[in-house]
C-alpha cells in the first residue's frame, strides 16, 4: 500500500462497494520509511489542530500507508497524546505482513489493521485527523481527488486530511490541510532551513495535485518564484542565521499573498498558504476556509 517512501496504489474509487468492502484500495509497494521522518507535520498537526483533538467527542487519528515499518505511526501517536491523552491511532497497510510486522509495537489506543483509502473504520466511528504522507506521489494526477474523496468520507464533519510529501529524512515538506468535503483549505511548505539555498527547492516535495503545475503561468509557480524573490531581497540576514532570513521573507510575502499562519510557526521553517493562492488553473473553487490555522 503507501509508504513512507515511493508509492504507486491502484486506482482510487476503482471497483464495486461489495469489491472495497472485500480488499483494501491499493497495491503494495517498497514501503521505505525512516524514524522521525513525519516529525514536521505531526508538530503542525498537533499544534494548528490541537483545538480540534482537544474538543472531538471520539479522539481518532488515522495513518494511511505507514509502510514496512511502524515507526512513524509509533512516533505520530506519542505526539498526539501530549495534546490529547485518550487519543486512539489506527495504522492501515494493504499487505497483511506489513500489518503482522507492526502488532508487536500495539497498544490498548493503538493498533494496526488492512486497509487503503477506503479507511475501514468500524461502523459508527469517523476519524478526527487522517494522515497520508507519500502515498499518492506515483498516481497520475486526476487520481488524486477520489483518493481524497474516499478518505474524507470517513472524516468527522470538522476533521481535517492531511497529505503530502517530504524527502527520506523529514528535512523538505509539503502538504496539504483538506476539510471533510475532500477540498483542500491550506498549503503548507516546510524546511530545515539550514542548507535552504532557495524556497523554490521544495517544489520537488509538491504534493501529486501540485507538482506538475509547477511551469510557468500556474499559479504555484507564481508563487515560489515570488517566495525565491523575497529570499534574495533579504540575502544580507543571511549573517544572522536561515531563520532571520527565512522570517523576514514569509513577512514580505504576506504583504501580498494570503499567508494564514501565525509567525511562530514560521520561526519553525514552514509557512502556510491559503490553497486558493496556488490551486491550479482550471480547478474546483475551494471552501475558502482555514480552519485550524490560527
Amino acid at each position: 500500500m503507501g509508504t513512507r517512501g515511493d508509492s504507486g496504489f491502484g486506482t482510487p474509487g476503482a471497483g464495486t462497494r461489495a469489491a472495497a468492502r472485500s480488499r483494501p484500495t491499493g497495491v503494495i509497494t517498497r514501503g521505505t520509511t525512516n524514524a522521525n521522518r513525519l516529525r514536521r507535520v505531526d508538530r503542525w498537526l498537533t499544534d494548528v489542530h490541537a483545538r480540534l483533538l482537544r474538543g472531538a467527542a471520539d479522539p481518532l487519528v488515522v495513518d494511511v500507508g505507514y509502510g514496512a515499518s511502524p515507526v512513524t505511526t509509533v512516533e505520530l501517536f506519542r505526539r498526539l497524546r501530549t495534546v490529547r491523552p485518550d487519543v486512539a491511532v489506527v495504522g492501515f497497510e494493504i499487505d497483511p505482513e506489513r500489518v503482522a510486522a507492526a502488532l508487536p509495537y500495539a497498544e490498548d489506543a493503538l493498533t494496526f489493521a488492512r486497509g487503503g483509502f477506503e479507511v475501514p473504520l468500524p461502523a459508527g466511528r469517523s476519524a478526527t485527523a487522517i494522515r497520508a504522507f507519500n502515498v499518492l506521489r506515483q498516481y497520475d494526477e486526476d487520481a488524486v481527488p477520489a483518493a481524497w474523496a474516499r478518505m474524507c468520507a470517513r472524516l468527522a464533519p470538522n476533521g481535517v486530511l492531511v497529505e503530502g510529501t517530504c524527502d527520506e529524512l523529514g528535512r523538505r515538506a509539503v502538504w496539504l490541510g483538506i476539510g471533510a468535503d475532500a477540498r483542500p483549505r491550506t498549503v503548507t511548505f516546510a524546511a530545515r532551513l539550514a542548507g535552504l539555498e532557495r524556497p523554490s527547492e521544495l517544489a520537488e516535495r509538491l504534493p501529486k495535485a501540485l507538482i506538475h503545475r509547477n511551469v510557468p503561468g500556474e499559479p504555484v509557480h507564481t508563487f515560489l518564484t515570488a517566495f525565491d524573490r523575497a529570499w534574495d531581497l533579504h540575502a544580507p540576514l543571511a549573517a544572522f542565521g536561515a531563520r532571520q532570513r527565512w522570517l523576514a521573507a514569509t513577512a514580505t510575502l504576506a504583504r501580498d499573498w494570503p499567508v494564514c499562519d501565525r509567525p511562530a510557526r514560521r520561526r519553525q521553517g514552514e509557512l502556510t498558504v491559503a490553497w486558493s493562492a496556488v490551486a491550479p488553473r482550471g480547478s474546483a473553487p475551494s471552501a475558502g476556509r482555514t480552519d485550524g490555522i490560527r
